[in-house]
């Protein structure tokens, strides 16, 4: 009985120091949107060729000084469907470029287009879900294998196997004492599994191939430092064959790791 009555009065004394808490939690989830959401419907494509352009894009962050951009008259036209690798230096404004991308943010200056129309006059929700990423900051939640491939408790066990196969991850689900069921982490369950940062990142990947979105978007961990321009842009064979450009420079500061004397 006496236990009892201890067990009621820590976790009272517990809701009453983390009740302030909660009250921030609330007010955030609260804050109204204010970004526009557009009214066109995005246009489902079987051949899932999307057109993009930055068109003079600019963008600084709220309340940075006049004269700290992240991005600056950034101009680049790419298709969905082929591959495009933004490569600088931490904190040169790669993350940034994601985010105003998947509309996270929009352009301070300039537009941003797909298909030739302005993104912010799409519906918003339907913009968002053509794309499937991987932040730097992403995070697995204590919940089976399964459940956060397919971000939910309702999947398909057959594709999210044939994910994690795609993302070379089969070996280690052999290992797993209940397959897709093994809940990872011990915050929820004392049986869970641990896994490296390694194959957090093939979960992660996996997550974006589950979603069948046109476009995947991954994004390294870097530094949030941003003040980014384009300084070069072309194929990967030109870029490195430019031996005074920035790209022929964090090729090579990446490449002798990997190559033998």
């Amino acid at each position: 009985m006496f236990l009892g009555f201890a067990v009621i009065l820590k976790q009272s004394g517990e809701m009453h120091l983390n009740g302030p808490f909660l009250q921030w939690l609330f007010d955030f989830l609260d804050t109204p949107n204010t970004m526009y959401q557009g009214s066109l419907t995005t246009e489902k494509r079987a051949d899932r060729q999307y057109d993009v352009e930055f068109r003079d894009v600019s963008f600084r962050y709220l309340n940075a000084p006049e004269d700290a951009w992240a991005l600056r008259h950034v101009n680049l036209k790419f298709k969905v469907g082929s591959r495009l690798a933004v490569v600088g230096m931490n904190g040169s404004g790669k993350t940034t470029f994601i985010k105003l991308l998947c509309r996270l943010y929009d352009p301070t200056e300039g537009q941003i287009l797909l298909n030739g129309i302005d993104i912010r006059k799409y519906r918003y929700d339907e913009y968002m879900r053509i794309f499937a990423v991987v932040f730097q900051d992403f995070r697995l939640f204590a919940l089976p294998l399964s459940q956060n491939v397919a971000a939910g408790a309702h999947y398909d066990r057959e594709r999210v196997m044939d994910c994690l196969s795609k993302a070379d991850f089969v070996d280690r689900l052999k290992t797993l004492p209940d397959g897709l069921d093994t809940p990872l982490y011990k915050e929820l369950d004392k049986n869970g599994v641990e896994v490296s940062g390694g194959e957090v990142q093939k979960i992660a990947i996996t997550c974006t191939l589950y979603q069948d979105a046109p476009f995947i978007v991954l994004d390294e961990p870097t530094s949030a430092l941003d003040h980014g321009t384009i300084v070069q842009y072309g194929t990967h064979d030109q870029l490195v064959a430019d031996g005074n450009g920035k790209y022929y420079e964090l090729w090579h500061a990446q490449a002798q790791y990997y190559v033998k004397e």
